[in-house]
C-alpha cells in the first residue's frame, strides 16, 4: 500500500463534506447518532481498586497457609474485575446523552 493510499484512507469527514462526490463513484454520507458520554473515571480505577481490596479481604478469610495467600490474590483479582465492570455499568447508565453527526465515505 502506498503512502498516498494510507493518507487518503485516514481522511476524516465532517458535516461540511456531506454530499461530496469522488471520481471513483464514492460520496460522503452523514448521519446523526446518539452517544453516551461518561464524565466520570474513564479507566474505572476507583471501581477496580475498591473491588480488589474487598476481594482480597474476602479471600484472606479462606483457608490457611499458602492456600490463604492464593485465595487472597485470587479474591483481589476477581474483585478488581467485578469492581471495574460494576463501575462501567454505572457510568454508562448515568452518562449524558449527546447527538453527534458522524460522516463517512460510502463506496457504491
Amino acid at each position: 500500500m502506498s503512502l498516498a493510499m494510507v493518507s487518503a484512507s485516514a481522511q476524516s469527514y465532517g458535516p461540511q463534506d456531506e454530499g461530496r462526490r469522488f471520481s471513483d463513484g464514492s460520496r460522503v454520507v452523514c448521519e446523526k447518532v446518539e452517544v453516551r458520554r461518561s464524565s466520570g473515571d474513564p479507566n474505572r480505577i476507583a471501581g477496580t481498586a475498591a473491588g480488589a481490596i474487598i476481594g482480597g479481604l474476602v479471600g484472606n478469610q479462606i483457608g490457611g497457609g499458602n492456600g490463604k495467600k492464593v485465595a487472597t490474590v485470587g479474591g483481589a483479582v476477581a474483585g478488581g474485575a467485578i469492581g471495574r465492570q460494576v463501575q462501567g455499568n454505572s457510568q454508562e447508565s448515568k452518562g449524558e446523552r449527546v447527538v453527534e453527526t458522524r460522516c463517512q465515505r460510502v463506496y457504491r
